[in-house]
């Protein structure tokens, strides 16, 4: 009978099975340890006795499973909350049931252990030590956490969809910004899904739902960024960009653009548009103005009108700059109700405005919008409680008669506006050959202002002003000529308009007030010197006190031998800083005069408003005081002298007839002007009788001519100066 060959083992197949064994263990990442039924370690590799720090002698085959416990427990290795380890490592082994169990030993250190047992009742453990997978882990959780909150709290709401238009993920932004639940949103949900959702809560694009979804889809299909706006239905402005990868996913971002959008617009609305009157301001007129050729070619007749407010820095300089505003704010109104369909007005600036007027069927229509302009802005204007006059000054220039582009009528309504300016304000005018002319000699005289400033050509003369008490000259007042080098010797009338609208009365009326001083202060010292003020340069040189100081500082000379003249322009606002300006300036000890008191608006409020030093009474007031009295019948009237009201406060002014030897002799040479100034204590009746038998008038030929009378009813002295 033959025997079956053996299947066990020989010994020396076990031990190369236990040598292979050995390897494998040794060469595994994991700590490796077996013990038999009676806790006796059958074998164990490097990583274990490692993950433990144990000695070499514990890691021997039949070392106790105690000892090794022990020295672990003397070294700190013990993991934390022993008796549940031990308790969990008892229950497996009384159960012979696979399990893991996850510590933490005191170095910090996290080991898993798998715990397999044995059929011969020991059981092999595997030791991983996951220490820096637990610390990736975390790693993980907290950039996940990060993100989340990133895209939680970003501004624009975010989404991203794979190529099979389904969502990946998103934030609360992009469900709130739709009107969603941020629950409702999840991944997996298709582009469809999600629109759907946005449209049934509201969010319905203005230009629809089926134009939005195409629109949208082509955007994906055509795979390239782009950025677009969305106009909602609420009147919103989303901004999408969409941005796709190269696997066929996208990512946008959704942005409420809304204020921005509105911002940007209120910008670029600024950029054409003047702030103060919300007229198109020169900018956008001159984009209206490329038009004119084109439409001139075609057959179309255009009109521009160049329009200047009249009498408007008047209002500026008296009522203040807030004043002004207020009329360009209302003005501008009132242009726009003048114009026609199709027309436009825009501000070039400070008082100017122009107006574009088109399908005129003959010149001659502009002239019946100029019309309606002119009576508009005459009419009076409620400002502040203050009845505000004004007017308009209009020029026209029409295509293609006066130029076939638009910078050409442009130019020509200008000139033809300072026509109508110069022809008495408040009327419009056509362009006409030749104005040009006008233009440049008004530009020459600004330019040779300036030259003339620069190279000494303005000379100072003076009138002498009489004491009538002692018939002795008391002053000079300072009277400014301009010798010109090709039209000799001019008056103020002759350029004091063109300085003034040139701005150069800052630096003249300076030099005025510092040669008048320097040559003052080579007089005798009883010998005054008086400068009259622009009221623009009162105004607007917010340094007039200090250039008083210097001048006087620079001459030596006493601030009361300085008077200064204004007239009543300046005080006519009302304006505080006029009146606190004048008393600094009486502070120095310098007089203020009040000069052609008698015109305008004239009231004796300003006299109680200040203290005026002497008041000059205008020429025209004697003039027509003395025609007055020439009128028949004024015996039967002198008891009740006619009266005429002066200003809109309710005073109101006699007129003045003056003593009967002045009246004959003003006949004969001319109405000088009149000063009106405080009269020295002493009996008054004695004071009329003595100014009166020594007033004397002298030819006119020999240019000394001068007329002295006082009056001393309100205790106030009158001379007549020489004329000017």
């Amino acid at each position: 009978m033959t025997r079956a060959p053996s299947l066990a083992p020989t010994a020396p197949e076990q031990r190369r099975n236990m040598i292979r064994f050995e390897a494998a263990v040794r060469n595994i990442s994991e700590g490796l340890c077996m013990f038999d039924a009676e806790s006796k370690l059958v074998i164990c590799n490097e990583r274990y006795a490692s993950i433990y720090g144990l000695p070499s002698e514990l890691t021997k085959p039949g070392a106790a499973h105690a000892s090794i416990v022990e020295y672990r427990l003397e070294h700190g290795m013990q993991p934390i909350g022993s008796e549940g380890f031990f308790a969990r490592h008892q229950e497996l082994l009384r159960e012979g049931a696979a399990g893991v169990i996850t510590v933490r030993l005191g170095n910090g250190r996290v080991i898993s252990i798998r715990h397999q047992p044995i059929a011969d009742g020991g059981w092999v453990a595997t030791h991983h030590d996951i220490t820096e997978e637990i610390t990736r882990a975390k790693e993980i959780q907290l950039q996940s956490l990060r993100f989340e909150t990133a895209l939680d709290n970003m501004r624009q709401g975010l989404c991203m969809f794979d190529r099979d238009k389904r969502l990946i993920v998103s934030n609360r932004r992009y469900a709130e910004m739709y009107g969603i639940s941020p629950d409702k949103v999840k991944p997996g949900m298709s582009v469809y899904e999600i629109l759907r959702q946005r449209f049934d809560a509201g969010n319905v694009p203005v230009e629809g739902m089926n134009v939005f979804v195409e629109k949208r889809l082509s955007i994906v299909t055509e795979n390239e960024p782009c950025t677009f706006d969305v106009a909602m239905t609420d009147g919103r402005v989303i901004s999408i960009l969409h941005q796709p990868f190269d696997n066929g996913c996208w990512v946008a971002t959704h942005e409420d653009m809304t204020e921005q959008r509105r911002h940007q617009a209120r910008i670029r609305h600024l950029a054409g548009h003047d702030a103060l009157t919300d007229l198109p301001n020169r900018n956008s007129f001159r984009a209206c103005l490329e038009e004119v050729k084109s439409r001139t070619r075609n057959g179309e007749t255009v009109g521009v009108l160049y329009i200047d407010l009249d009498y408007f820095k008047g209002v500026n300089d008296t009522l203040g700059h807030a004043a002004g505003d207020a009329v360009l704010k209302k003005v501008s109104r009132e242009l726009a109700d003048c114009l026609r369909e199709g027309d436009v007005v825009a501000r070039l600036g400070g008082d100017e405005f122009a107006i574009l007027a088109g399908r005129l069927d003959k010149a001659e229509d502009a002239a019946g919008l100029a019309e309606r302009i002119v009576r508009k802005v005459a009419e009076p204007h409620d400002i502040n409680g203050h009845r505000v006059l004004i007017g308009a000054s209009i020029g026209i220039a029409v295509a293609p008669i006066d130029g076939a582009d638009g910078e050409s009528l442009m130019r020509r309504a200008d000139l033809a506006m300072y026509r109508a300016k110069g022809e008495g304000r408040g009327t419009y005018h056509f362009y006409e050959e030749g104005l040009d002319t006008a233009l440049q000699e008004r530009r020459n005289t600004e330019a040779a202002l300036r030259n003339a400033l620069l190279e000494g050509e303005f000379r100072l003369e003076f009138q002498p002003l009489v004491n009538l008490v002692n018939n002795r000259v008391c002053a000079f007042e300072a009277l400014l000529r301009w010798q010109h080098p090709e039209r000799g010797l001019l008056a103020p009338g002759a350029f004091m308009p063109a300085a003034e609208e040139s701005g150069l009365i800052a630096p003249i009326g300076e030099w005025v007030l510092r040669e008048a001083c320097a040559l003052a202060s080579t007089w005798p010292d009883h010998i005054g010197v008086a400068v009259n003020l622009s009221p623009i340069q009162f105004r607007k040189n917010r340094k007039l006190v200090e250039q008083v100081k210097s001048a006087l500082s620079a001459a030596a000379l006493p601030p009361g031998r300085l008077e200064l003249e204004i007239t009543e322009s300046v005080l006519l606002a009302d304006d505080e800083s006029a009146v606190l300006v004048l008393r600094e300036l009486k502070k120095l000890g310098v007089r203020i005069a009040l000069d052609d008191f008698g015109t305008g608006y004239s009231s004796l409020s300003y006299l109680r408003r200040f203290p005026f030093d002497k008041i000059k009474i205008d020429r025209t007031f004697v003039q027509e005081s003395l025609r007055e009295r020439r009128q028949p019948g004024y015996r039967q009237s002198r008891h009740r002298p006619r009266t005429q009201p002066w200003n809109g406060d309710g005073g109101r002014r006699r007129r003045n007839r003056g003593p009967a030897r002045y009246r004959e002799r003003a006949r004969l040479h001319g109405s000088p002007r009149v000063s009106l100034q405080r009269a020295p204590a002493g009996p008054s009746g004695e004071r009329v009788r003595r100014s009166a038998q020594s007033a004397k008038i002298r030819s006119p030929r020999d240019q000394t001519r001068q007329l002295k009378f006082k009056m001393s009813a309100n205790g106030f002295g009158i001379s007549a100066n020489s004329y000017e």
